[in-house]
């Protein structure tokens, strides 16, 4: 598996939202069309790139969310309507010709579908990967994510340098690949372990965290669902444990003309196992003409 050295080469560029700094990157600037990704929970825009190479026949822009990776936090707190109006300005500072194609991965897949059900007229279609199509907080993940949510709070309460060595600890880090990845390749897990190990600590403070942690756990794609009325393809991994693919089936059928890409053998880590697919689904779907109504 060849390394990443072009995406992390090529330039940042930064938006400035409400008193806060954004930075994100642009590839395949020359191509159309144009597609804005939005990464998951504690990632950065490195977790997208090798679906993202694999697409060169579209320009693709993909921000760090507030308070991840490069970019600073939000001077409000991240809640989701929060993080939903700075997608907003995000899209409208890009200045694009035509409104772009709106990708968002797990926890990127809330934000999404909550913009594409208030802002439908500036996106021309949404891309849910892995999306979380049912409530963390019920169904057979509900302790885990009480566990989940016990970890947050203590990292919150604890003194600034004991936080953040809580929240960045590698072996939890690394029982979270583990438990995720369903891949048996030692060069994709070890790639995945890199990944995380590398970018899964890159927050501005446990606040930040501690905050869009509850925002993660406290929506999901469902409560919108209804709301959507912009083409959608949604891709979700068979063996999904953060939504189990029956529920991925179920929100399919409550957004309206929606499409269902399920890639075998996979979890809730497509962008680390399965780009090609991924890639592939993407690029049937960008293909494939906007139905007028």
């Amino acid at each position: 598996m060849k390394r990443l050295y072009w995406y992390t080469d090529m330039p940042k560029h930064t938006i400035n939202h409400n008193g806060s700094t954004t930075a994100y990157w642009s590839y395949h600037d020359e191509a159309q069309p144009v597609i804005v990704m939005v990464h998951g929970f504690r990632g950065t825009h490195h977790g997208l790139a090798r679906i993202v190479e694999k697409l060169p026949n579209c320009r693709i822009i993909v921000p760090d969310l507030p308070g991840f990776g490069a970019s600073e936090p939000l001077t409000t707190t991240h809640t989701l309507d929060a993080y939903v109006a700075f997608l907003q300005d995000f899209i409208a500072q890009l200045q694009l010709d035509q409104p772009p194609i709106l990708l968002g991965h797990s926890f990127g897949s809330i934000i999404a579908s909550h913009y594409a059900a208030k802002h439908p007229q500036t996106i021309d279609k949404l891309i849910l990967v892995n999306p979380i199509a049912a409530p963390a907080l019920k169904g057979p993940k509900a302790a885990m994510t009480q566990l989940a949510i016990f970890y947050y709070w203590l990292g919150r309460k604890l003194p600034a340098k004991a936080s953040h060595a809580w929240l960045s600890a590698s072996p939890i880090v690394k029982i979270m690949s583990i438990t995720m990845a369903k891949t048996n390749d030692k060069q994709t897990l070890n790639f995945i372990h890199q990944q995380h190990l590398t970018h899964f600590s890159s927050f501005a403070n446990p606040t930040v965290v501690a905050e869009a942690f509850q925002t993660s756990v406290s929506h999901d794609v469902r409560q919108v669902a209804n709301r959507i009325t912009t083409p959608t393809l949604l891709i979700a991994g068979e063996r999904d444990d953060i939504t189990a693919l029956p529920k991925q089936k179920e929100l399919a059928e409550h957004i309206s003309g929606a499409t269902l890409v399920v890639i075998p053998n996979v979890g809730h880590l497509i962008h680390y196992e399965t780009p090609d697919a991924a890639a592939q689904a993407v690029t049937n779907f960008v293909s494939t003409p906007t139905k007028l109504a």
